[in-house]
């Protein structure tokens, strides 16, 4: 890797490490959803919704406990994984809202408008504005209350301060 993107990277490697951990979880909601409507829950999409988002969820929380802020921490395992699904719920709401707005305020739903022009605005209210609200929220609600302490687990030691430089010999 180049050196100045390697300082990037480096300097921002929590973001980043979220951003991969993300979209772990998008492939990982999408493929239980999918696998589930598309077999035995075929007639119940919300009900393999629902057990895509949770099983996403749980992998997100392990993924970014044990690598995207595996240097932080300061709570109880089950405080820290509660406040993880709380933050995940409003999460889940704010990524919704866009939905719940472009179809119900804006009426961006067929028959008013075409099947497509309803797809691209579900498109793009869901998947790009709810998904990039909701990381923005995630992200920071994540580093602020569920793993607020840097450097407090093993592999986040923080190495000692250097002395203080004086003008008097030693």
């Amino acid at each position: 890797m180049p050196e100045p993107l390697r300082v990037l990277a480096l300097k921002h490697r929590e973001p980043l490490k979220f951003a991969v951990v993300g979209g772990t979880a998008f492939l990982v909601d999408n493929t239980v959803f999918y696998g589930l409507k598309l077999t035995f829950l075929e007639p119940k999409p919300v009900t393999a919704k629902i057990i895509a988002v949770l099983v996403a969820t749980i992998v997100s929380y392990v993924l970014n406990r044990e690598w995207s802020f595996r240097t932080r921490g300061g709570r109880e395992r089950r405080h820290e994984a509660a406040l993880f699904f709380l933050v995940s719920g409003v999460g889940l709401v704010l990524s919704s809202a866009p939905l719940w707005i472009s179809r119900y305020v804006f009426h961006l739903r067929a028959p008013e408008v075409s099947l497509v022009t309803q797809e691209l605005a579900d498109f793009t209210s869901a998947q790009v504005i709810g998904t990039l609200v909701a990381m923005v929220l995630r992200f920071w609600a994540l580093r602020k209350w569920v793993f607020p302490d840097e450097r407090t687990r093993p592999g986040g030691v923080r190495p000692a301060p250097a002395p203080a430089a004086t003008d008097e010999p030693a």
